[in-house]
């Protein structure tokens, strides 16, 4: 399935920290912004993961790299089975899972991993997520920090849907969060492995806020850190206008309503499919059949593993999950036109 090269020993030693960078034939983005983690991270172990590239990004690594340990997988397995599969060879405390186009900055890593030193109970963390393209601005990809409404819809301090506020210092303060971007996320070995990791059938996408959801199960907590700022281009695997990305959101977002949601609330998840079928409608109106055929292949799919997903639930499922807003955003969203973070009710969340 894998093997490991690590540059220097036969075996690696236990690290503190490990930024592990999982590349999919993304030789440009390593060749980019590799320079910039090196930099800014002298106190981590920087491991690269190839998720089974045809591309040249292990020669590149070789001849440019020869000190950066590598772990090569025969086989494409996602961003989830990638990462479960290499953390289990790499030895450290704390994980940093590192988006290859992402731009690090100086002192990025050290405050947020002082952080979790000081505190147990956080299980994971994330930085500001900015835009490489347009700097001022926040990214898709977790911003300042994720949560999700009471039919599982994903949003961010800093971006609602497609609409991302600039950074104007608004959600500067640290505070507790759902869920932490995969673009740049930091997790406590411990806690991650003490979670089986990620649920390798979710591929790529919403792996790590169902993983956040079960860290919340499990009584721990998740933080963002907005003095850390990253840069991340986005999409640069996999674009949104690919139908496989709209598959996989759909698909992986009623199987983790399927596997966290407490039993009295799990009569939600009708709701939730009538309005996916809405979306596809939709999508067909627009004039894009092949994502309005992606979400019935993802219903298609998600009903035929139903069984499989339900084995899948934790019996210590709280009806408290962490920062879920009891409201509503698609409709906030588009009929109440409450476009940013700072317009919602706030008082929606819970405590």
């Amino acid at each position: 399935m894998s093997t490991l090269e690590p540059p220097n020993s036969d075996k690696p030693k236990m690290t503190k920290v490990s930024v592990v960078i999982l590349n999919y034939n993304g030789r440009k983005y390593l060749q980019q912004f590799l320079p910039s983690v090196i930099s800014y991270s002298k106190e981590a172990q920087i491991v690269v993961v190839d998720n089974a590239s045809t591309d040249d990004s292990r020669e590149f690594l070789k001849n440019q790299y020869p000190f950066i340990e590598l772990v090569y997988l025969t086989e494409n397995v996602g961003y989830a089975g990638g990462y479960n599969e290499a953390l289990k060879q790499i030895e450290s405390e704390y994980f940093v899972l590192l988006n290859s186009d992402i731009e690090v900055t100086d002192n990025w890593l050290n405050p947020i991993i002082e952080l979790m030193e000081s505190d147990d109970g956080v299980a994971a963390a994330q930085p500001k997520i900015k835009s490489f393209k347009n700097q001022e601005y926040f990214e898709y990809a977790g911003a300042a920090g994720g949560f999700i409404d009471f039919l599982g819809y994903p949003f961010c301090q800093g971006r609602i849907f497609n609409s991302s506020e600039k950074d104007t210092g608004q959600y500067d303060q640290m505070r507790e969060i759902f869920w932490a971007s995969g673009a740049c996320f930091i997790v406590r070995a411990k806690a991650f492995h003490e979670m089986g990791g990620f649920d390798p059938d979710f591929f790529a996408h919403m792996e790590e806020i169902d993983l956040c959801w079960r860290l919340h199960n499990k009584g721990y907590r998740i933080m963002a850190y907005p003095q850390s700022t990253v840069f991340h281009v986005g999409a640069g695997t996999l674009p949104v206008t690919n139908p496989r990305k709209t598959y996989l959101n759909f698909n992986n977002n009623l199987a983790m309503l399927t596997k966290n949601l407490p039993a009295s609330q799990i009569l939600k998840l009708p709701l939730r499919i009538l309005l996916d079928w809405i979306a596809a409608l939709k999508f067909l109106l627009d004039g894009s059949p092949n994502h309005s055929w992606a979400v019935i292949r993802a219903h298609l799919n998600y009903f035929g593993k139903l069984n499989l997903t339900i084995r899948k639930r934790s019996p210590n499922i709280s009806s408290q999950n962490g920062k879920i807003y009891h409201r509503s955003i698609v409709f906030d969203y588009y009929l109440l036109g409450r476009k940013m973070f700072g317009d919602l009710n706030w008082k929606a969340f819970d405590k």
